[in-house]
């Protein structure tokens, strides 16, 4: 059984944030001030759920960019506990899905606790003006069900933002891995 998303409240204004990338390039909201929206993604390497969405994610992703969303994907997991989500493991997973965006390290898990993130995938879309227009799943899909990965619920949410349109306040929670707290490190809303 997997956890649930956090749900975020509509409207909230992106966490401001500066992770380093894979690389150790500083990364943040402001690298893509001038993008028409914002996706920020939690994802790990060793989730069953994100490997079952990977390969549509990283096409959901190309597909986006080029239309003017910043996609920026962001590790929280503890490394220590949890060695396939370290640096390796994320440049394997980087490489192999062929993700086109920066994969950030949030080794003091405190960006997810800035967003509330609770699992892997945990994706909030924020419209041109930073405010939270989408939190939730990519789709209906889950590991071992018989529904196709797509990404419906993601692209019609980008779909919207981008168009400048509302997005629909009905929005299912993502379902994924919990997050992997660093021991004594769970935040209040997780507990």
């Amino acid at each position: 059984m997997g956890t649930s998303s956090t749900m975020l409240e509509l409207g909230t204004p992106v966490p401001e944030f500066q992770l380093p990338d894979l690389e150790g390039k500083p990364i943040s909201p402001e690298t893509f001030a001038q993008s028409k929206g914002l996706l920020v993604a939690f994802l790990c390497p060793h989730c069953p759920y994100v490997k079952h969405i990977r390969s549509e994610f990283a096409r959901f992703a190309r597909d986006y960019q080029g239309r003017g969303l910043a996609v920026i994907a962001i590790n929280s997991n503890d490394p220590v506990a949890f060695p396939d989500d370290g640096i390796a493991g994320m440049k394997q997973e980087a490489r192999e899905a062929g993700y086109s965006f920066p994969y950030l390290v949030d080794e003091s898990q405190a960006v997810a606790k800035a967003f509330h993130a609770a699992c892997t995938p945990d994706l909030f879309l924020f419209d041109q003006g930073r405010r939270l227009a989408y939190r939730g799943q990519f789709d209906d899909s889950r590991p071992g069900g018989q529904i196709p990965v797509r990404g419906t619920d993601l692209r019609a949410a980008a779909d919207a933002v981008l168009a400048g349109t509302p997005v629909p306040v009905n929005q299912k929670a993502s379902i994924g891995c919990n997050i992997k707290w660093k021991p004594g490190n769970a935040p209040e809303y997780f507990k």
